[in-house]
């Protein structure tokens, strides 16, 4: 009886390290967007993410600008989607259009957890992106 009790406790704290494993892999450096633009590679391309307001808020009306370069080859439109890391927040996705060559903007609302985390991540889902994630602290 004590040795599935053991079992039972390895098994969980393996379960643990795959999800945080998984997880970190999935994130990007956080990056403090109230002070400016995020930039990360994504394969061939750099991509910049810039919010505004600042600081960055829950709750209120945003404007999301991402620069690609280079940016050929690319969509008129990109989508970015608006998620916490572990938490289902239901589907929260912002349409970025093509503004010149390389910029593209949007307008969105990143929404309050009940659960006062704050912690977000911004992916842009774009196959010729690999679909990038910013990971961000969002303000009250």
């Amino acid at each position: 009886m004590v040795f599935r009790g053991q079992v039972k406790v390895l098994n969980a704290l393996f379960l643990s390290a795959v999800i945080m494993i998984s997880d970190s892999r999935l994130m990007a450096k956080e990056s403090n967007i109230h002070d400016g633009p995020s930039t990360i590679k994504a394969g061939n391309h750099i991509v910049t993410l810039t919010i505004e307001p600042r600081p960055v808020c829950a709750m209120k009306e945003l404007t999301f600008n991402l620069t690609v370069t280079p940016c050929d080859k690319m969509p008129d439109r990109l989508l970015l989607d608006l998620s916490m890391p572990g938490m289902q927040m239901g589907k929260n996705q912002v349409t970025l259009f093509k503004k010149s060559a390389s910029l593209y903007e949007g307008e969105g609302i990143i929404v309050r957890c009940m659960s006062r985390q704050t912690l977000w991540q911004v992916t842009i889902l774009s196959d010729e992106l690999n679909n990038p994630v910013f990971t961000i602290n969002v303000r009250e």
